[in-house]
């Protein structure tokens, strides 16, 4: 269901004795089309190239990939990328992703409060999030195909209800807290959180509650402050789960008499957050990490996008 961008083929000499990569790539007019393979293949060769004129060409260029996705094309290109071109590749693919989040980003009519109960929406609003986020570089299945897996998983594992599944993901550590990185913005990119197996608290309940959509039980989000939750059914009762504690179990009842909890925060332990209200959490989290990071650009975009939800 992800769409990947294409790469568009144009007529290119490949570099030669005579013509240079650099001078093939930097005399060529600027086109508005895509660079074709083999340009992509000479662009890649310069890297590590500092030069302000290079560096430029080579950016803009980039600019152009659909989407700023390089994953498949790196995949099967036969020279490999150093960590420090891989490092520099990453930011220069950045400017693209952010065209792609604009073009691709489809506020619901109603602002968040219209996402109450669309869980199509609402995991198509995620997935352009997390190709956004994706660094351009690394081969991974999409969003979607990712939770489909993780779904069948549990499905073969003989997982049939909401406890056994969260048992699956979260005790059986498939999905752990990324206590180390806390503040990393690949937390809200939930493909990358499955691939990797961590994230914040609100990520894993984010996959919590998708896969269990998948599988037909009830998992509902708690937008308990500071420190997201879920909420499932055991014999009637509601039982809290902190899915970044390996899933620890906590009686909602005995989280109501707790002294430490105030009234506001009890009333919070009580509701179920929709998914527009969730989705706005996440943009809040989203912003404070890319900021935290130095990402301006991104976190200006991400700002931006967030004003349409309200």
């Amino acid at each position: 269901m992800t769409r990947r961008g294409s790469l568009v083929r144009t007529q290119y000499r490949a570099p030669s004795d005579v013509i240079s990569p650099c001078d093939s790539v930097l005399s060529s007019p600027l086109h508005e089309a895509p660079p074709a393979p083999e340009e992509l293949a000479a662009l890649l060769r310069l890297l590590d190239d500092e030069t302000p004129e290079v560096r430029a060409r080579v950016a803009g260029r980039l600019a152009l990939c659909g989407g700023g996705d390089l994953s498949e094309f790196l995949a099967t290109h036969p020279r490999g990328l150093s960590d420090s071109e891989r490092e520099v590749l990453v930011v220069l693919l950045r400017p693209a992703r952010r065209a792609a989040l604009e073009h691709e980003w489809l506020a619901p009519s109603g602002g968040a409060a219209a996402l109450r109960e669309d869980w199509e929406a609402f995991e198509a609003l995620l997935r352009v999030i997390s190709d956004f986020l994706h660094d351009g570089v690394s081969l991974r299945q999409p969003l979607s195909d990712a939770l489909d897996l993780l779904a069948e998983e549990a499905d073969e594992a003989g997982v049939g209800s909401a406890n056994d599944l969260r048992a699956f993901l979260f005790e059986e550590g498939r999905l752990v807290g990324n206590e180390a990185g806390y503040e990393d913005p690949r937390n809200s990119d939930l493909a990358w959180a499955i691939a990797e197996g961590r994230s914040n608290p609100l990520g894993l309940a984010l996959i919590f509650q998708l896969v269990a959509r998948r599988l037909e039980l009830v998992v509902e989000a708690v937008n308990f402050p500071g420190h997201f939750l879920c909420r499932i059914y055991e014999d009637g009762y509601p039982i809290i789960v902190d899915c970044f504690d390996r899933g620890r179990l906590h009686l909602q009842a005995s989280l109501l008499e707790d002294p430490e909890i105030g009234r506001a925060e009890r009333n919070v332990l009580r509701q179920s957050a929709d998914p527009g209200t969730v989705l706005l959490r996440l943009f809040n989290n989203l912003v404070a990490a890319l900021e935290g990071e130095g990402r301006r650009d991104d976190a200006r975009l991400v700002r931006k996008l967030r004003g349409t939800l309200k």
